[in-house]
């Protein structure tokens, strides 16, 4: 969907959704940019940037509908991320199914597979009029290069998650935005997420 101007800052650090180990580690702090659009950037680090918890200790999130889920291990960004950024390593997570964790307060959206998250990324999402649900959704459906008839903008690699229209798709994700209810992040991150997901899988929303 098309992004619109959006004010003010949209970041509860006092949320507690989210495991607290993670916090200094994938909060990020809103930063002033530059007037042309953001490119999508990358955060690099090495295999090993990986909080793992013992068999005794594994840690549960809470999930949209209240219920939650055993997580073993937790990527641990090297730097706090700013718009356009996003982190993908996979390296050493066995095959499972993949889900997806959405939390509004910080902005930000885990991809786990199993027990083990293999992917972060800042994003957009709606406000005001046009809220992003709350809940959990599977997948509805997905495509490559879809353009939105209501507002007339392209939405690449889409995944529906309602019968009205939100999705999570490739946006220009900067400072300023907001959608019309959708989930925007990174294109490069939104061409590699569509590329482990299939209809179906659990996209979960909280805030």
């Amino acid at each position: 969907m098309r992004v619109r101007p959006q004010l003010g800052l949209w970041i509860s650090l006092g949320a507690s959704s989210l495991l607290l180990v993670t916090l200094a580690a994938k909060a990020f702090v809103p930063k002033p940019v530059k007037q042309h659009a953001a490119a999508s950037r990358s955060v690099q680090g090495p295999s090993s940037d990986r909080i793992r918890f013992s068999d005794g200790d594994q840690q549960q999130l809470r999930l949209g509908d209240g219920s939650t889920r055993v997580v073993r291990s937790l990527l641990q960004v090297p730097n706090r991320m700013q718009f356009g950024e996003f982190v993908w390593n996979d390296a050493g997570v066995p095959p499972g199914r993949i889900w997806l964790r959405i939390d509004l307060s910080r902005q930000i959206l885990s991809v786990f597979r199993g027990e083990d998250e293999i992917a972060t990324s800042v994003i957009l999402y709606g406000q005001d009029e046009t809220p992003t649900p709350i809940g959990n959704f599977p997948i509805r459906g997905m495509e490559r290069n879809h353009r939105s008839n209501a507002y007339d903008a392209m939405m690449p690699f889409t995944l529906w998650l309602t019968s009205d229209g939100v999705a999570i798709h490739g946006s220009n994700v900067r400072q300023g935005l907001a959608t019309h209810g959708c989930i925007g992040v990174p294109e490069a991150f939104a061409q590699r997420l569509f590329g482990v997901v299939k209809r179906g899988d659990l996209v979960s929303v909280v805030r």
